[in-house]
């Protein structure tokens, strides 16, 4: 463990503040509080039995809020949402960069720096990144339709809707688990997520880019301001870059070094990560800038200043990624499987020792287990895992053979009352996916939670035993979807991927029709088929021979219409006005209130 009467960290998040926030909440047009700054004063008192020490110390940091300055021209909004909004100033106004998770918190944190700095108006918004974080907020900065340049890397539009709109019911469920949602803030409950405290509650949106950065070394001037650009797709999202101020030898360097260990595959669900080009685009980023900069601010937490100081910390950064790496597939080669590397591999000294290096948001067992995912897959190599049960059957099985239901809870309170909770847990899982009525099982592997949940370093993992227990004692609580604006930003290819999503296949198997959309405001024309369950649609001039339907429309009645408002009417048709009825009818609706810790 570091040392805990090293003060540095906190020194630096306090750094160049301001002013903090003006209003003790944040709320929406609607009156709700979508972000209370009050909730986080409890961590102004001393660590809890029911926190472990060192994320406890993570959250104090991270609950710093205010307007920071990091360089002459350079500002940061902190502790506004789950993310950091930065301010580069220029000859006209201010570049914004990643407006935070909602409209609503990123409206207040554009507010405060004008009250200090003077009304600037926005010059341009650059995403570093396809997150939600670093976009949701566009729209609280900027009008839709405003004449500023929205820049991002390349294939952020694509990686954006993949992660938010084609798997974002599943995410979205997940990631409720992953922010500790439901969990009311305090020391029993949510303490923080490790890149800050939790996110906000507002309205997301997104806004098309209008300058792509496509390689590294590009540059742009930026309301007279010079941005350098490094490309790091695959890194900490599909599509994601740094940039250098050369001008104020400041370098930002999005989510790729942040002062934690992050994921390689995160809880709530993405793509892996790939930790060898991470480590590799870490070492570019000092090669190229790492001379040449005073300080080093990123997305999440605080900067580091300093030129030594930012290069170790970038060097201990990549080490940390290009260990995991290596010694994962070491293991791998010699025929271990990732649940048993995960056990075996410990950081070297110099990097446990660091701070930066802790796994408050992603953990040395997880990311070795993404990294062997991604070279390995799902299966562990071993012939029984082929074919195994799915979870309901196994459970079933597993508790005939062990003697009963009492006999299983028994066992598991046993091992609990030891101290072994990690298969306590394992026991319960059996127990009340073979019995779900049991209410003796879900309190046992409830409070079972509560602890592994009150001693785990790792704030996503405390959230996700917090939040079993919780769903375990309370029921599934309704996932609260806001109303943004995801869907004006999509490409009408994109808006027909979402609905090949929604095809019930069996439902659809006996249904063949074609319909042909031409979408006026765009000048485009799709045609869409249904046939054998699946959706398929493609780019094409002028309606095939077989069409069964033909509409004449724009993008915003073509969202509406598939939103579930599936009335023509005011839309120019030609064919059988039917078929649209049976388009939509094969459709499901995504449910984001599914289980997770019952069947």
């Amino acid at each position: 463990m570091p040392d805990f009467a090293d003060r540095t960290d906190f020194e630096d998040a306090d750094r160049g503040l301001v002013a903090p926030p003006a209003t003790p909440t944040v709320t929406g047009a609607d009156g709700r509080v979508v972000w209370d700054f009050r909730a986080t004063d409890f961590l102004d008192g001393d660590c809890p039995e029911a926190a472990h020490p060192s994320l406890w110390r993570q959250s104090q940091l991270c609950a710093r809020a205010g307007l920071y300055e990091v360089t002459d021209g350079v500002y940061q909004v902190r502790g506004f949402d789950l993310s950091n909004m930065s301010l580069i100033e220029g000859e006209r106004g201010v570049v914004v960069v990643d407006p935070l998770v909602s409209a609503e918190c990123a409206r207040e944190a554009l507010a405060l720096y004008r009250a200090h700095r003077g009304d600037r108006p926005v010059t341009a918004v650059l995403f570093t990144h396809s997150h939600i974080d670093h976009f949701g907020g566009t729209l609280g900065v900027v009008d839709e339709g405003a004449d500023v340049p929205i820049v991002a890397p390349q294939g952020l539009m694509e990686h954006a809707v993949a992660e938010n709109v084609y798997a974002g019911t599943a995410m979205l469920r997940r990631g409720v688990y992953h922010t500790g949602g439901d969990l009311l803030p305090g020391p029993d409950g949510l303490i923080g997520v490790g890149l800050g405290f939790t996110a906000s509650r507002g309205l997301p949106s997104l806004l098309p880019p209008t300058l792509e950065i496509s390689r590294t070394g590009q540059e742009e001037r930026l309301d007279g301001v010079l941005f350098r650009f490094q490309l790091t797709p695959d890194t900490e999202a599909p599509s994601e870059m740094n940039f250098h101020l050369p001008e104020r030898r400041a370098l930002c360097m999005a989510e790729n070094a942040t002062h934690n260990l992050h994921n390689i595959l995160t809880p709530r669900g993405a793509v892996v990560r790939d930790a060898r080009l991470w480590s590799r685009y870490l070492t570019e980023a000092i090669q190229l800038y790492g001379d040449d900069s005073d300080v080093l601010f990123a997305s999440h937490h605080w900067p580091t200043w300093g030129t030594d100081r930012l290069k170790r910390f970038l060097s201990e950064q990549r080490d940390l990624y290009a260990y995991l790496h290596d010694q994962t597939l070491r293991l791998t080669n010699q025929g271990h499987t990732g649940t048993e590397i995960a056990e075996i591999i410990e950081l070297p000294p110099a990097l446990a020792q660091a701070w930066h290096a802790r796994g408050y948001y992603g953990s040395v067992s997880h990311n070795v287990k993404a990294i062997y995912q991604r070279y390995m897959g799902w299966y562990d190599g071993h012939p029984s895992s082929l074919w195994e049960h799915p979870p309901t059957a196994s459970a079933k099985r597993y508790v005939d053979c062990m003697g009963g239901l009492d006999a299983v809870v028994g066992k598991a309170r046993a091992y609990a009352d030891d101290g072994d909770l990690r298969f306590a847990a394992q026991l319960l899982k059996h127990a009340t996916f073979a019995a779900p009525d049991s209410t003796e099982a879900k309190e046992l592997l409830a409070r079972v939670f509560e602890r592994l949940g009150h001693g785990a370093e790792c704030g996503t993992w405390r959230n996700n035993y917090l939040m079993a227990a919780k769903e375990l004692r309370e029921g599934v609580k309704q996932v609260p979807i806001a109303a943004g604006s995801m869907a004006s930003a999509l490409s009408v290819d994109q808006i027909f991927d979402s609905l090949a999503i929604r095809v019930n296949g069996p439902k659809a198997w006996q249904h063949t029709v074609s319909t042909h959309w031409h979408v006026t405001d765009l000048r485009e024309h799709h045609q869409v088929i249904l046939r054998n369950g699946v959706l398929v649609h493609y780019a094409t001039e002028r309606p095939e021979e077989r069409t069964d339907l033909t509409l004449t429309l724009t993008k915003p009645q073509l969202a509406g219409m598939l939103a579930g408002r599936a009335s023509l009417d005011g839309i120019e048709h030609t064919g059988d006005p039917t078929v649209l009825r049976t388009l939509l009818s094969v459709l499901d609706e995504p449910d984001p209130n599914f289980p997770i810790v019952t069947p």
